[in-house]
């Protein structure tokens, strides 16, 4: 797909700095969008909305469907009258950074109060747009109200280790459990919809404000997840339900033992004889909810690193063929065009760019990694072309005022003689050189802009705690901010287009 020339800004929604300790979709995230439309910027980038799985991850989700509940703003039920302004009085503070026990503890028990005050009260206006919502998405709402109760039932094991006739999803089982968490499933529905109410709200607002949403879709799946417990015969599982082999990334110069990230694999002859299906409804639900969408970990659709779930480390798996053309050329035929951009970065192979040109999608290119040894000038701005999303960093970079300070002397030297020597800082010299490179897309996460360091990285891939948990600060946004950066989007041509954006503005929650 030829995407329009754009600017926009890299920023999850955990990161605003909202009422009840982390980010949602209220007010901060209107104020956001104003600061966005004022700084003439066309796009907002934001990482997978699903619920976390394990840990904090937006790319670990109990579903590839669902929304995180923790996004839903509790200042706009309130504003709909599903909860009192009084139950807002003990929140966790706006500034800091997510304490996620702490907001859950807080969040939960009145996303579940609003529900039902929403099930007992809702007028005939709310309760209809309820009923279409759950009628629209049945093929995937269902499976997941009734896996988050039964894992709710079963304190957050893994589904594997329910009782045999629930994981094995007999049908008889299947019926005794809906009928016994009928009220569990019922609350489920209804916090799903107001999380989608608010996140198509956002989107209206952003639409009116000519600016695109740029979605994230993980490659894989979590193993705890309603999708694998729903559908296990589309992955690689044994007969016990266990993992027969699970995905990673090979060893590298960064890792002797490689990466072992441990979702089960794609059954794809499964997959390639019901015609990607799944894959279709998945990305169908993505274009709608997004307007363009990063696909994590591209190259896995040409070749994926295949590792016996038995190992703990990556170093025995294999290369092995993925879909490849068939399943974009299905994608295509169902889709009608292919809205995506591919996250290619590391080491990609001739055929990973053939799949890649052979779709006309674009890839990336980070400006962080285009100075460290002449085999990674491609990544510098001239060397770009209209094919390209360009970014400063993203989200598993360290910022890149933190990256300039841990830069070796030859990325000093090379960086300086590339950009020059900027006086309002290296991070604004990198957002000019992006700016101006032929790459049609060009993203930089908000801490470049606010000019802030490590202390502001969002996520340490090696690290396995203290991620996902940055938030700016209130005020950050500043109108010097927006317009420089509308200056630039002025004189580098990416000033935004007009959006046709999703219809209606009488949402309920």
């Amino acid at each position: 797909m030829s995407f329009p020339r754009l600017t926009g800004i890299l920023l999850h929604p955990i990161s605003f700095p909202s009422q009840g300790g982390i980010g949602d979709f209220g007010p901060a995230a209107y104020e956001f969008l104003n600061f966005l439309a004022d700084a003439r910027q066309g796009l907002w980038q934001v990482l997978p909305l699903g619920p976390p799985a394990n840990g904090n991850s937006p790319y670990s989700s109990t579903s590839a469907f669902a929304g995180n509940p923790l996004l839903i703003s509790l200042d706009r039920l309130t504003e709909r009258g599903w909860i009192t302004t009084q139950k807002l009085a003990s929140a966790p503070k706006t500034v800091g950074a997510i304490d996620y026990d702490q907001v859950r503890a807080f969040k939960e028990p009145l996303l579940n109060e609003a529900a039902k005050s929403f099930q007992g009260s809702a007028g005939n206006q709310a309760r209809s747009r309820f009923e279409q919502f759950c009628e629209e998405n049945q093929w995937w709402l269902e499976d997941f109200v009734l896996y988050d109760a039964l894992r709710d039932r079963y304190r957050r094991q893994l589904w594997k280790f329910w009782p045999q006739d629930l994981a094995r999803r007999q049908p008889e089982a299947l019926d005794k459990a809906r009928g016994e968490l009928a009220g569990e499933m019922a609350v489920r529905r209804v916090i799903q919809f107001f999380f989608w109410e608010q996140w198509r709200a956002l989107r209206a607002e952003c639409a009116r404000k000519s600016i695109r949403v740029v979605g994230d879709i993980a490659i894989f799946v979590d193993y705890d997840s309603a999708d694998i417990w729903a559908h296990r015969e589309l992955f690689r599982l044994k007969e016990n339900l266990d993992p027969e082999v699970v995905s990673g990334v090979p060893p590298d110069a960064f890792s002797a033992t490689g990466q072992r990230w441990g979702n089960p694999l794609y059954h794809w002859d499964v997959m390639r004889s019901r015609g990607y299906q799944w894959w279709v409804q998945r990305l169908r639900w993505a274009t709608q909810t997004c307007d363009f969408i990063r696909l994590d970990h591209f190259r896995g659709f040409a070749q994926f690193w295949e590792i016996p779930a038995q190992d703990e480390t990556a170093i025995n798996g294999r290369w092995v063929d993925g879909p490849r053309d068939d399943l974009f050329n299905k994608l295509r035929e169902q889709l009608g065009g292919l809205p995506f951009f591919a996250e290619d970065l590391g080491y990609i192979t001739p055929d990973v760019n053939a799949l890649r040109d052979n779709h006309q999608i674009p890839g990336m290119a980070v400006l962080q990694f285009a100075f460290g040894d002449p085999g990674a000038h491609s990544y510098l701005p001239y060397r770009l072309t209209p094919n390209r999303v360009v970014y400063t960093g993203t989200h598993d970079n360290d910022t890149t005022l933190g990256w300039w300070k841990s830069a070796t002397d030859y990325e000093h030297r090379a960086a300086e003689a590339f950009l020059g020597r900027a006086d309002d800082g290296i991070n604004w010299a990198m957002i000019r050189a992006a700016q101006g490179s032929p790459a049609s897309l060009a993203v930089f996460p908000l801490q470049d802009v606010l000019g802030l360091g490590s202390e502001a990285r969002m996520n340490t891939p090696s690290k396995k705690d203290g991620n996902y948990h940055w938030r700016y600060q209130p005020g950050s946004l500043k109108p010097d901010l927006a317009r420089k950066l509308a200056a630039m989007a002025e004189v580098s041509d990416r000033l935004p287009p007009p959006v046709q954006g999703p219809p209606g503005d009488d949402f309920v929650a």
